[in-house]
Parts: structure tokens; C-alpha cells; sequence
């Protein structure tokens, strides 16, 4: 079975085969993999169609929290904000 790749106008063979573990992992062809640029960690996205399920290199890939991480300016030192919540920290010997 073949398809036409749209945007690169390349015929890929689709005949590739892996088995589902028993925990319900694939493993990913090295053609695939090499392909789609995938290394251990990438964000991958299984979109079901009518004929099966399609996977798909995840866009972003990063959490919502992820995309506000470390914004917050705090105007002083957080040793300073949390002596100020808690107290000062006791003295060390």
C-alpha cells in the first residue's frame, strides 16, 4: 500500500509492521522514527479515523503549566517571602 505525502509529493511504503505488548506498547520502525525525527521523550498523537488510527510527531508538546513556568516576578527573594509568611528560619549552629 502506498500514499501520496501531500506537502513533500513522496510515495511512502505503509506495509510496516510492530506488535501491541501486553501493556499496550508499540514499538515505533526505525524508518518511522528516523522519518518523523522521533527520539526518546517526543510527544506523540494517535488520532482515530473510520479506517484505524493515525500517529502523528505532537506538535508543542508541553503542558499547559509548562508554557508559564518561571513567569511570575516575585519582586524579592524567595528565602525573603517565605521568611516573611513563616518567620525567619532559625539560626543554624
Amino acid at each position: 500500500m502506498y500514499v501520496l505525502d501531500s506537502e513533500f509529493f513522496t510515495l511512502y511504503n505503509l506495509s510496516m509492521k510492530s506488535k501491541l505488548s501486553s501493556k499496550g506498547q508499540v514499538t515505533v520502525p526505525a524508518e518511522v522514527r528516523n522519518k518523523l525525527g522521533l527520539s526518546p521523550g517526543t510527544v506523540v498523537v494517535f488520532e482515530l479515523h473510520e479506517k484505524g488510527a493515525l500517529l502523528r510527531k505532537g506538535g508543542a508538546g508541553r503542558h499547559p503549566v509548562d508554557r508559564v513556568f518561571g513567569t511570575l516576578t516575585l519582586g524579592k527573594p524567595t528565602d525573603a517571602l517565605m521568611d516573611e509568611m513563616r518567620g525567619p528560619r532559625p539560626r543554624r549552629r
